[in-house]
């Protein structure tokens, strides 16, 4: 094993004791009492069922983790790479179609892989706590849609990236970069329209007090709307949520139906006034700028390693192609996207914390922005007193403790200013 095996098989393990220590805390941490805060909206049983769906995902999750690396390694070290590649060469494609069928069906086969865990999560973990409203024909659907997307989308994506690659020289990272960023920004545009109706349905919101209050809400804020929808979430999930999604004129805001039913209209509000937020903040540009400089740096890199004969010879490979570096480097850069995730995770509780200040001093009963988190958490057995270290690695908004306690010092001091 040379110097770049050594960094891929060390961040690998790495990365997954790191991930076994925080899960562990975590769940120690969960066994805490039952916050002041939450006494009335959780009783007993329902704090016990929220911790048993912890512990019960934990060792799911801890378990796929382990899997997935020893299928991986053994993949690796046996030179799996290899034989699917000398496999794959001798159907005598050119070098694109090869690459993209040497990549999809690496790609293919980590699917086949997480399926099972997949069909176990929704059929049995999530069915026993009460989630799982997706039927196997629901389940068979999705599964083929996302296959069809792939090879429609995915396929003609990845054989530009690799063409380019191939035949435009020492700047193909970033025609390649400059691909990527064109076909994102077009499906931002385009996914509300033609992919997401795929999958759901969006209904417009009648006409009503709840479109009302939103309306008014928005016209108060100067946030221009031109699409309230209801989604039929309840087909998959008995959970709740709210989102934004697309720009422009396909800006729409979406309401999944389980949301509508679980909570008052001062809360649907409040929800909304604070996903509203985000885009005031700006918060949706600064992530997609960030996401796409991140991939623009790793395609540079990728530049400088592309075709490296030492980067081939880590995953014993006999030939050296476009399409194996791909692959390689993307190992390779694990651990600089590691650490990446946790810089965008801490920014991304940064900008909740915005949110919710944006709503609780926007909207007169922003408060009951709290109300609402405490009802989904307990709806989504939420762990209440997650381990700080978990937090940091996982987190993408902060424990809905620090939050509620904010939204109450927000309010408080805005009062009290008025």
């Amino acid at each position: 094993m040379n110097i770049f095996g050594a960094v891929v098989f060390f961040t690998l393990v790495i990365t997954f004791l790191v991930k076994l220590v925080s899960e562990l805390l975590n769940l120690k941490s969960a066994a805490a009492g039952l916050p002041d805060e939450f006494i009335g909206v959780y009783d007993e049983d329902a704090y016990r069922k929220s911790r048993d769906y912890l512990r019960v995902s934990t060792i799911f999750s801890l378990f796929g983790s382990a899997f997935d690396l020893s299928v991986l390694l053994l993949f690796w070290f046996f030179g799996g790479f290899n034989l699917l590649d000398i496999f794959i060469r001798g159907y005598g494609f050119n070098p694109i179609a090869t690459g993209v069928l040497y990549i999809g069906t690496l790609l293919l086969m980590q699917s086949c892989i997480d399926l099972p865990f997949s069909i176990y999560k929704t059929f049995v973990i999530e069915e026993k706590f009460g989630f799982n409203k997706t039927t196997p024909k629901v389940f068979v659907a999705d599964i083929i849609k996302s296959l069809c997307l792939a090879l429609l989308i995915g396929t003609p994506l990845l054989g530009t990236i690799l063409w380019f690659f191939e035949k435009t020289g020492p700047m193909a990272w970033l025609w390649a970069w400059g691909g990527i960023t064109a076909v994102s920004l077009l499906l931002q545009y385009v996914a509300p329209t033609w992919i997401m109706p795929l999958f759901n349905k969006f209904v417009p919101l009648e006409e009503g007090e709840l479109k009302s209050a939103i309306m008014q809400y928005a016209s108060k804020v100067c946030f221009p709307l031109t699409g309230i929808f209801v989604l039929d979430g309840s087909k998959r999930s008995s959970r709740a949520n709210a989102f934004f999604t697309g720009f422009g004129k396909r800006k729409r805001i979406a309401l999944f139906d389980t949301l509508i039913e679980s909570h008052p209209l001062p809360e649907l509000v409040a929800v909304l006034a604070h996903e509203i937020g985000h885009f005031k903040k700006k918060h949706i540009i600064i992530n997609m700028i960030l996401s796409l400089s991140n991939l623009g740096v790793l395609f540079y890199l990728l530049s400088l390693f592309m075709n490296d004969r030492l980067l081939f010879d880590a995953f014993y490979m006999t030939d050296i192609s476009v399409y194996g570096s791909l692959i390689f480097f993307s190992l390779l850069y694990s651990p600089v996207e590691w650490i990446l995730s946790i810089v965008i995770q801490a920014l991304s509780r940064k900008h909740e914390f915005e949110a919710d200040f944006f709503a609780v001093t926007t909207y007169e009963e922003g408060v009951t922005l709290a109300d609402a988190l405490k009802k989904l958490s307990r709806n989504n057995l939420s762990n209440l007193t997650p381990h700080p270290l978990y937090v940091f690695l996982n987190y993408s908004h902060p424990p809905v403790m620090q939050r509620i306690l904010r939204i109450r010092e927000i309010a408080s001091d805005y009062n009290s200013k008025s």
